[in-house]
Formats: C-alpha cells, sequence, structure tokens
C-alpha cells in the first residue's frame, strides 16, 4: 500500500473488478497477437507478395478510422463493459472464420481481408472504451499504477502471443502438410482464449456513474479533438506517436525479414514478434514501481529516439541476435511513451468525454500502426525491404527533432505531470 493507503504496485490487484478486466484483456491480448501472427505468416506464404502484408494493416485500418469518432462517443454515453464484452464477441468470431477458411482451404486472401475488416470494426469500439474503462475501476491516486500493470500485462501477452502462435503453427504445419493446417490450430486455440476472455469481462460488476445520454452528432463527436486540440502537451504527445508508428513500424515486415533476411521459420518469426513486447513489458513493469515523475517530456522523446535508432539498427543487421536484442530495446523505448502519453490523456481529461478523447488517441496511434503497416510494405515494395526499414528509423529520429525543438518544445520541457495543472494556459 502507498503511504496514502491507497493500492499501488501489485497491491492493486486487490481491486477485483480491475484484476478481471487486467486478465481478460490479458488473454485477449494473446489470442489477438496469435492471430496477427498467423494470418501475417498464412498471407505472405500464399502469395510471397511484401505489399499483402502492408495489406494486412490497412484492412484493420479503414474502418478503424471511419468508426472510432462514434465509438468515442458510444464509451461515453454507454456502458463501456458491455462494449468491451460485445468486441471480445466479435473477436470470437473473427477467430473461429479464419479457422474455417484455414480449414477449408481457401485459396485466396480476399476472404481473409474480410474478416481483419471485421477486427477492425471491433477494435474502433474495443479501444476508447478499454482505454477510458481503467478511470472507472481504480482510485484516482492509483491510476498510474493500474496503468502500468494493465500495460505491463498487455506486453506480456504480446510477448507471449507471438510466440505460442509461432509455435503451434510450426506444431501444426509439418503434421498436416499444408499452410492452413498450422494456421488452423491457431486460430482454435486464440478462440479458446477469447472464450475465457469473455467469460471474466462478464464477472465484472462495477459500473462507472450514470452518464447523461447525448444525441449523436459531429459537434459531439468531436468534442475529443477540440479537447485534443486544446491541450497542446497531449496534441504533441500522441501527434508524436502518430508518426513514429505510421512511419517505423518495422515489425509488420517481419515475416519478409525472416525468411529473406534471416532464412528461418515461423519458430523464429514468432521469437521477433514477441521481442518488442519482451521490452516493452519489462520497462512497463519496472514503471509500476518507479514511474517517471521528473523530466517527463524529455524521457518521452528519448523514449521514441530510442525506438527509432533500434529501427536501424535492426534493419542493418542480418544476425538474429542483433536483431531479436534491438526489438527488445524498440519495444523498451516504445513503452515509456506509451505511459507518459496514457497518464496524459488519463490525467487530463474529464470522464464524461474522456472515452471520445481515447478515441482520438486510438485514431492517432492504434489505427496508425495498421497504417504504418501499409506503409511499410508500399516502401518495401518500392525501395526494398532493408532499405525501407532503415528508413523508417531515420525518418522516425527526425520527426522526433522536429517536435521537441520547433513544434512543441514546451512539451520537451514539461517537467512533472502536476505542473499540468499548475498551467492553466497551458490547453490555450
Amino acid at each position: 500500500m502507498s503511504s496514502t493507503g491507497l493500492p499501488s504496485g501489485f497491491a492493486i490487484l486487490r481491486e477485483r473488478d480491475f484484476t478481471l478486466y487486467v486478465c481478460a484483456r490479458f488473454f485477449s491480448s494473446i489470442a489477438a497477437q496469435m492471430i496477427i501472427v498467423a494470418v501475417g505468416w498464412q498471407v505472405y506464404h500464399l502469395t510471397g507478395r511484401v505489399l499483402d502484408l502492408g495489406l494486412i494493416g490497412l484492412s484493420q485500418f479503414l474502418p478503424f478510422l471511419c468508426l472510432s469518432l462514434f465509438a468515442g462517443h458510444a464509451a461515453d454515453t454507454l456502458d463501456r463493459a458491455r462494449i468491451i464484452t460485445l468486441c471480445l464477441a466479435t473477436f470470437l468470431i473473427a477467430a473461429l472464420l479464419l479457422m474455417f477458411f484455414a480449414i477449408g482451404k481457401v485459396g485466396g486472401t480476399l476472404p481473409i481481408f474480410g474478416v481483419l475488416g471485421l477486427l477492425g470494426i471491433a477494435r474502433a469500439f474495443l479501444a476508447p472504451a478499454s482505454q477510458s474503462f481503467v478511470g472507472n475501476l481504480v482510485p484516482a491516486a492509483a491510476l498510474g499504477s493500474a496503468i502500468a500493470l494493465s500495460s505491463s500485462s498487455f506486453q506480456v501477452a504480446i510477448i507471449a502471443g507471438p510466440s505460442i502462435g509461432g509455435i503451434v503453427y510450426a506444431f501444426g504445419e509439418p503434421s498436416s502438410g499444408g499452410a492452413d493446417n498450422g494456421a488452423q490450430w491457431v486460430y482454435g486455440v486464440a478462440a479458446g482464449l477469447l472464450v475465457l476472455a469473455e467469460a471474466m469481462m462478464l464477472l465484472v460488476t462495477r459500473r462507472p456513474k450514470q452518464r447523461v445520454r447525448t444525441a449523436v452528432s459531429w459537434g459531439s463527436m468531436l468534442d475529443g479533438l477540440r479537447f485534443v486540440w486544446r491541450r497542446k502537451t497531449v496534441l504533441g504527445a500522441i501527434s508524436l506517436a502518430l508518426f513514429a508508428a505510421l512511419i517505423g513500424a518495422a515489425t509488420a515486415l517481419l515475416p519478409a525479414f525472416t525468411q529473406d533476411v534471416l532464412h528461418a521459420g515461423p519458430d523464429i518469426f514468432g521469437y521477433l514478434r514477441a521481442a518488442p513486447g519482451i521490452g516493452a513489458g519489462l520497462c512497463a513493469l519496472w514503471l509500476a514501481f518507479r514511474p517517471i515523475t521528473r523530466r517527463i517530456g524529455v524521457c518521452m522523446f528519448a523514449g521514441v529516439a530510442l525506438f527509432g535508432v533500434a529501427t536501424v539498427v535492426f534493419g542493418l543487421t542480418d544476425h538474429f541476435w542483433v536483431a531479436l536484442v534491438s526489438l527488445v530495446l524498440l519495444g523498451a523505448g516504445d513503452m515509456v511513451s506509451v505511459f507518459i502519453r496514457l497518464l496524459l490523456v488519463q490525467l487530463e481529461t474529464p470522464d464524461e468525454i474522456r472515452g471520445r478523447v481515447s478515441a482520438v488517441n486510438s485514431v492517432f496511434i492504434g489505427a496508425s500502426n495498421e497504417l504504418g503497416e501499409f506503409e511499410s510494405g508500399f516502401t518495401a515494395a518500392w525501395f526494398g525491404l532493408v532499405p525501407a526499414i532503415v528508413l523508417g528509423g531515420v525518418v522516425t529520429l527526425l520527426v522526433t527533432g522536429l517536435w521537441a525543438w520547433i513544434l512543441f518544445p514546451k512539451l520537451r520541457r514539461l517537467q512533472t505531470f502536476e505542473q499540468l495543472k499548475d498551467n492553466p494556459a497551458n490547453g490555450t
């Protein structure tokens, strides 16, 4: 317990509903990572085109982009727990569809991209509901620890999901003699984990205070954008993350990198795909007990810069261990940025519009990951695999310098989170 008597560190897990939510998110995140691993490997095996790896991201990005503002409004007016439950049910349906496609030996990629579009719809509603839901489950003073532990569990899932997916895929493939047979095993295990996550979310009983339901309008849906625009520190943080995710999405090219550069199979792909999660998970665990409280602006920019440097090193190597360590450092740098950004959003946003602001954050970062995957696939098809990765890291470093010294110098000079509360002019 902290000196104030409120939960901190692992003690926050004494909050029953928060623990159920974190466990549900953990299992569903493992399942989602397994699905992405299987889809990436399956699609590249079917077509051999790096551009198709980019289309995997684009097929999820388009519905995400179109629905995010409406989904943010829904998160502020409807039961967030129920939204999360319905989204997990949609994930389950998608996993089962992909499994049936694999069993039926569907030879084209169009049905797969269609299911990924369905996942994009679910993610559009899941992101703002889940991001804003944590603040309803724990005391305000414990929010930092709750975010760090929630992020840590998510990153552990990112570690476990690709590794499990790659191993299960490799296990199922030899015995049956076809690429889709390994995929069907992965989708089946993912479906089982999603059933478990769904059951846990149904056990969550705590609900936020009753909110006034307002009619859906462009004005109400754009409240989140207007709020972010007025808070320049928040705008700088999430726009920086947007460009880092957009131009530095090297992980989208991992199936091609594994096969064409390292000349390895799905098990090695699973290890590499898990590596960013290892770095991010360890960093998040550290932040749960030693959160960043000083020089938060410098720390955030340093994290993004580390992300860029690690991307460059990853792109230039053809040694497995160098690639693995680079991806671990990439994940650690990204986690520092994520931690600071999420706290900025949660602490600066009133609960009544937190869903809409979280939706903006999701569009800037969550959807940009998918758009970044498309950009990476496009540039890899145009410039080549290795140049595309290196270029993404270099541009990330240039954007970091531009944001820190020219566009948002006040964000770089930000010392503490309390400084935001003491400066009313910050949002003007």
